[in-house]
C-alpha cells in the first residue's frame, strides 16, 4: 500500500462494484414485504447512492423517520445482508487500477452503505486488501450525508490532499463541500449530465483513465 500523503477516496456502489441487481431486488423485496406495490426493477436504479431512508420515503410517500420507512429499511437489510454477497460483481479493470493507484496514493472507500455491509462485501470480492481504510456510516446512522462520510475518511487517513471518485452527484457535491476535487465515472448509475451538472472536476469513461485524471488533480 502507498505511504504517500496523497489519497484517493472511492465510492463503492457504481465505482468499484456493480450492485444494481442486489440493491434493486432488495428494495423491491422490502416494499412488497411491507405491503407496498411492487415496482419495476429498472426504475429503482436511480436510488442507488444516497441514503436509503430517502429512497423509501419517496417510494412510500412517508417521512424518512416514519415507521413505514424504517420497516422497509429493516426488510431491505434482512435480504441485502446475504444477497449482496451473491448478486454483486466487480467492474472490469477495477482490481488492476486499484493496484496502480495504491502504489501512488493512500486508498479509502467512502460509501453511504453501512459499514456492516461494506466491509464483508469488499472482503468477499477480494478488494479489501487494496484499501487503507473504509469509511461508512453505522447501521443506526440513517441520515449521514456523503460530505460527513468523506470527512470521516479524510480524518482517518490523515490527509486532505485527496480526490474523491464517484458516480453520482452526491459524491461530487460531498467532495466539494469538503474542499477536495472529484472525478466522476460514467460506468455507474449517474449519467454524464448528472456528473457535469454537479461540476465534477473530471469525468472518465473507463477505469484505466482514473490514474491520469487523479494524478492531474493531485499535482
Amino acid at each position: 500500500m502507498a505511504s504517500e500523503t496523497t489519497a484517493v477516496l472511492l465510492d463503492l456502489d457504481g465505482v468499484l462494484v456493480d450492485s444494481r441487481t442486489a440493491i434493486s431486488r432488495s428494495i423491491s423485496h422490502a416494499l412488497v414485504e411491507q405491503d407496498f406495490p411492487q415496482p419495476n426493477l429498472a426504475s429503482l436504479e436511480r436510488f442507488i447512492g444516497p441514503q436509503l431512508t430517502l429512497a423509501f420515503a419517496e417510494l412510500t410517500g412517508q417521512p424518512p423517520d416514519s415507521p413505514a420507512v424504517l420497516a422497509c429499511l429493516a426488510s431491505y437489510r434482512a435480504r441485502y445482508r446475504d444477497a449482496s454477497l451473491r448478486e454483486t460483481t466487480v467492474f472490469d479493470g477495477i482490481p488492476a487500477v486499484l493496484g496502480v493507484l495504491g502504489e501512488r496514493h493512500l486508498l479509502a472507500v467512502a460509501t453511504s452503505k453501512p459499514l456492516a455491509f461494506a466491509e464483508p462485501l469488499l472482503t468477499a470480492l477480494d478488494l479489501r486488501g487494496a484499501l487503507d481504510h473504509v469509511a461508512a456510516p453505522d447501521l443506526a446512522a440513517h441520515h449521514e450525508d456523503k460530505a460527513a462520510t468523506i470527512r470521516s475518511a479524510l480524518s482517518a487517513i490523515g490527509t486532505s490532499h485527496a480526490v474523491m471518485v464517484g458516480d453520482r452527484s452526491f459524491d461530487i457535491l460531498g467532495a466539494h463541500a469538503c474542499g477536495i476535487p472529484a472525478v466522476g465515472v460514467s460506468w455507474g448509475i449517474g449519467t454524464r449530465d448528472e456528473l457535469a451538472g454537479a461540476h465534477a472536476d473530471r469525468i472518465v469513461d473507463e477505469p484505466g483513465e482514473l490514474p491520469e485524471a487523479i494524478g492531474d488533480l493531485l499535482a
